[in-house]
């Protein structure tokens, strides 16, 4: 099977990115202890530091369907219905050219 890659943008509220980024902080920690995680890491644009961009792969589909079925995933993403734009993050999957 191959691995699932993805990536999810998200813009915070006016006021919002310390506490947006405390909360990806610690989800980070929790996705990367999950046995099927390989890859997720947290970045904000350079020249705009509101926009939070997250790069996550996951050993197969059904490491990634695990990954949607956490604790800790459904609380971040109730947490941040407050937080970012639109009430969620955007999120794009990828397909692996080379």
């Amino acid at each position: 099977m191959a691995m699932k890659n993805l990536y999810a943008t998200m813009r915070a509220l006016p006021d919002c990115r310390e506490k947006l980024r405390t909360l990806l902080t610690g989800l980070a920690h929790n996705v990367r202890n999950e046995p099927g995680n390989v890859r997720f890491v947290v970045y904000t644009l350079a020249e705009d530091p509101d926009l939070f961009h997250v790069e996550e792969t996951y050993k197969d589909e059904d490491a990634f369907r695990a990954h949607m079925a956490t604790e800790h995933g459904k609380i971040f993403n109730n947490a941040i219905k407050t937080l970012v734009e639109n009430g969620g993050s955007k999120v794009v999957f990828l397909d692996l050219v080379i």
